[in-house]
């Protein structure tokens, strides 16, 4: 479902919340863009295609501390990496500004901003060694001397693990290995942040894993700013300090991983984090002998506490009921109400159970093995102080 901007608002007595915004998203309050430690701060950024009728990103604002490792996540098309081209310099943005430790950098080319850039293809020169494609911006772009540039090189690749393959060509490395290089290509330059667009699209699984690891552990040591670009929404939970959810442009979100895990402030985010998919079923808020409630085709689901009086003003209208798959509880007997079991997915050390209530799809989790494959019906439990409210339009209501 495509999601309107979001604007986060400041409430003083419950934390952020978001609200419905006609005109574009802003990410934190002008009043507060003053005086913070941010050491990369991206201001209303946006840029369009096409004499202004495609827009990539709009009005996008980000603070970056140093020594933190920020990923932007969201589905193909939705302005990350476009984003992080404007960081770089390789697209100028058409309104807002980029400044780095206080200096607006937004008019500066790529190479005057002291900003490494990681590409999605690992682009190695294959006629030079690995110590010659470490060094190359140290050649084009410093006056070091050769015993500086020797001593840097050979630095970075003893962080990396390539001290031993200085004198290889690419060709005679792994995929993983050619990621190290190109990583150490942008470290030996010194950055005030890394810029990496999704370096590990093209590696396999394994590998994958072994290098968000290895990255993790390098920015770490290192202590830089890093910013990372992905649409795996597991990768960003996996190296995120901070994550952007972006969307149609806009950013929809800006937390740790357990807040937008948690606390998702649209339903964009919630459907978008987390694997399985939260179930988001289509409700009509009612008023019962024992209070409101919620309901859907296959239950009426009673309101908890806390809901009871953000849903006052919605009797009769449609809400979205957002719950985590891990918050059913199946085989329990008797149960709120009865499923069809679909399909069990086995995910290693837990199972993804896909179930099925009056034509409305449902997922849950449980520990391996629990729940036989060969049962049809199956008794559910749903958890509802964990549960979450969304307007039709996708606005968290509580």
């Amino acid at each position: 479902m495509s999601q309107e901007p979001m604007k986060q608002t400041e409430d003083n007595s419950s934390g952020n919340r978001t609200e419905r915004s006609d005109e574009s998203s802003s990410n934190y309050d002008s009043a507060d863009r003053s005086g913070t430690g941010d050491q990369i701060r991206v201001d209303g950024i946006r840029k369009t295609f096409n004499d202004g009728s495609v827009v990539a990103c709009d009005d996008v604002n980000i603070g970056i501390d140093e020594g933190e490792f920020i990923v932007l996540v969201g589905p193909s098309g939705c302005g990350k990496t476009t984003t992080l081209r404007c960081i770089a310099g390789l697209e100028e943005p058409d309104s807002g500004s980029i400044t780095v430790d206080g200096e607006d950098i937004t008019g500066l080319k790529s190479k005057d901003r002291n900003l490494a850039f990681v590409f999605q293809s690992i682009a190695l020169f294959p006629h030079m060694s690995v110590r010659k494609n470490i060094r190359f911006g140290l050649d084009m772009n410093t006056d070091l001397s050769k015993e500086e540039k020797r001593q840097r090189v050979e630095e970075v690749a003893d962080t990396l693990g390539l001290s031993a393959m200085l004198d290889r060509k690419p060709s005679a490395l792994s995929g993983g290995q050619q990621q190290r290089v190109s990583l150490g290509r942008a470290m030996v330059m010194e950055p005030a942040a890394f810029l990496l667009d999704e370096p590990f699209s093209a590696l396999d699984a394994n590998l994958r894993d072994k290098m968000r690891v290895e990255v993790k552990k390098i920015q770490r040591q290192l202590n830089t700013a890093m910013i990372f670009v992905t649409h795996d929404q597991e990768e960003a939970m996996t190296l995120g300090d901070k994550i952007v959810v972006m969307n149609e442009g806009y950013v929809q979100q800006i937390g740790t991983p357990y807040e937008v895990y948690n606390e998702p402030e649209n339903r964009f985010v919630a459907g978008f984090i987390g694997s399985p998919s939260p179930n988001l079923i289509e409700c009509t808020v009612e008023r019962t002998a024992d209070g409101l409630a919620f309901a859907s085709d296959f239950y009426t689901i009673p309101a908890t506490e806390k809901q009871v009086d953000r849903v006052e003003g919605y009797i009769g209208e449609t809400v979205i009921y957002g719950i985590r798959p891990e918050y059913l509880n199946l085989g329990t007997d008797p149960g709120e109400f009865v499923a069809d079991l679909d399909v069990v997915e086995p995910l290693g050390d837990r199972d993804a159970v896909h179930l099925s209530a009056n034509g409305t799809s449902l997922s849950a989790v449980t520990p391996q093995g629990k729940i036989s494959k060969e049962r049809d019906r199956i008794h559910v439990d749903i958890q509802t102080e964990e549960s979450w409210l969304f307007e039709e339009d996708g606005t968290r209501i509580v």
